[in-house]
């Protein structure tokens, strides 16, 4: 934790499950606060997680759509701009597999660049399967600083090339932490409680790339 930087900062975090935002706050200071960039208003209303989000003021919904999109970044952006906190889940879903990190999205460097603060990676680890007493790993990366000069309008290349240390440094951060054997009966519908497999259900455990190489 001693990693994370000391002002505003643009968490990118990886994401297995629905309870990864609590284990987020459980372990971050309480100043500066912390907000998630999502999910979309209409779902605001609806779902346990998504109330309690809201309930707790720690959301920065967005509508679909260019305006929408445009409309929340200048939100999360007046954010980090008051020295708060922005994370948001870089792969845009959940995943099965706890040394794995899909492709990053671009919206977390672009943010980062935009508002001239770091982007602190964050690895979440054991949350594949949720269970009483099974160990939880929250861990932060080196923060990766806004070349200076920027502005407000980054340019691809530069946006490329935070995401892509990003991405290095979050597979980086979770490639000592094993695949847990599935928890018992009560814990494995805590983990699907809320879960949104974008496939209809959870997918199998994919390998990393160099896994894959050498099988």
């Amino acid at each position: 934790m001693e990693r994370l930087p000391a002002g505003p900062a643009v968490l990118c975090f990886s994401h297995q499950n629905w309870a990864d935002p609590f284990f987020i706050l459980a372990v971050m200071p309480n100043q500066p606060r912390t907000y998630f960039f999502g999910p979309e208003q209409e779902e605001m209303r609806r779902g346990f997680r998504n109330r309690l989000m809201r309930w707790g003021g720690v959301a920065v919904p967005y509508r679909p759509g260019r305006r929408g999109l445009v409309a929340t970044t200048a939100r999360a952006e007046a954010l980090l701009g008051r020295g708060a906190i922005v994370a948001i889940a870089g792969e845009g879903r959940i995943h099965a597999g706890e040394r794995i990190v899909l492709p990053l999205e671009q919206g977390p460097a672009y943010l980062s660049l935009r508002a001239g603060v770091p982007l602190a990676p964050v690895a979440i680890n054991g949350t594949s399967w949720l269970g009483f007493r099974r160990v939880v790993r929250v861990r932060v990366g080196l923060p990766i600083a806004p070349k200076p000069g920027i502005g407000a309008r980054p340019n691809a290349a530069e946006v490329a090339r935070v995401t892509a240390q990003a991405q290095s440094a979050l597979e980086a951060l979770v490639a000592d932490f094993p695949d847990r054997p599935r928890s018992g009966r009560i814990g494995r519908c805590l983990t699907e409680l809320f879960n949104d497999w974008p496939e209809g259900a959870r997918p199998p455990v994919q390998a990393r790339n160099e896994d894959a190489a050498t099988n």
